[in-house]
């Protein structure tokens, strides 16, 4: 999705700068959280007119991009047969 940012938006005066879906006050982890809890993206659209199929796409293209982000750095006191 090429124009992901013209979908999501962080502004600290919004829900604590969470990034939202723009024009709108529900945030990228509302979306996610209703997808986990097992919504599909028609129940969700039922019950959000507001949002479209596309804010959808964009919220979860936002959350895989950002988990490319997180590495995980290794502490010098890990236990090898914990690992």
């Amino acid at each position: 999705m090429d124009n992901m940012a013209s979908y999501i938006s962080i502004d600290p005066e919004i829900r604590f700068g969470k990034p939202c879906i723009k024009g709108t006050r529900i945030a990228v982890t509302d979306i996610l959280l209703w997808l986990a809890s097992g919504m599909s993206n028609k129940e969700i659209l039922d019950d959000y007119p507001i949002l479209e199929d596309s804010h959808i796409r964009a919220a979860l293209h936002f959350a895989a991009d950002r988990e490319s982000f997180i590495k995980i750095i290794p502490t010098t006191n890990v236990d090898p047969a914990i690992a």
